[in-house]
């Protein structure tokens, strides 16, 4: 299992690195879409505006303890109490209790990480979606934007300071995890899984109000 994860995340740097690459500018992502399907015309988007210090907080809050996360949250202590793991918690309303903990200081640490170090340089934590480009190009938004990340003058590089957050929290974490999950490999694992969990949120804001959309609509009485 942990060789088909780490495979599968050797797969996701090779895709992505090229995609990250090409998005030298706040429009460039614009003038490709436009290249490739011409007869739709220019897809207008507003000019990248940096992240200011109390979006980055708010984004901080909201990405820690904000509803999705809180579900997401409940989902996976759910999941590890009905499995047992780690087995020092139990398979108890208790154990349910210090796994829902333990992944929300995680959460919450590594989002720390992540605002902190990237206010430093500039670096933008939030996802910008392409709800106007076709399909596959809002596919490789979603994986380009999560090794990648705008800067204060709009250019995109490597989200450094993601990068350096997902392990090194998952690392922090250990202070208060249970013995059987603080090896190297643990951390490893969690890493990937995090970062596998960041492309799945950046998924989520990109296609969710499309999914709502629909579900809205035919839900509407004729």
């Amino acid at each position: 299992m942990r060789k088909c994860i780490i495979c599968n995340l050797a797969l996701l740097l090779v895709i992505s690195a090229p995609l990250w690459a090409q998005g030298g500018s706040a429009d460039s992502h614009v003038e490709i879409l436009n290249a490739i399907h011409p007869t739709k015309g220019l897809v207008t988007r507003k000019p990248y505006e940096a992240i200011t210090g109390r979006e980055r907080v708010h984004w901080l809050v909201k990405g820690s303890v904000g509803p999705e996360s809180l579900i997401a949250g409940v989902l996976s202590a759910g999941i590890s109490t009905a499995t047992d793991e780690p087995e020092e918690f139990g398979p108890s309303w208790e154990g349910f209790g210090k796994r829902y903990g333990m992944r929300l200081t995680s959460i919450s640490a590594g989002n720390a990480i992540e605002a902190s170090l990237g206010a430093i340089w500039g670096e933008d934590p939030r996802y910008d979606p392409a709800p106007h480009a076709p399909f596959g190009s809002r596919v490789q938004n979603v994986i380009k934007l999560t090794f990648a990340a705008r800067y204060r003058d709009g250019h995109l590089a490597p989200a450094y300071a993601r990068l350096i957050a997902i392990p090194g929290s998952n690392a922090l974490s250990n202070t208060w995890r249970a013995e059987s999950e603080t090896h190297g490999s643990d951390i490893a694992i969690r890493t990937i899984l995090g970062i596998l969990g960041r492309m799945g949120a950046n998924a989520f804001v990109e296609f969710w109000p499309d999914v709502r959309r629909r579900i809205f609509r035919s839900a509407e009485p004729e």
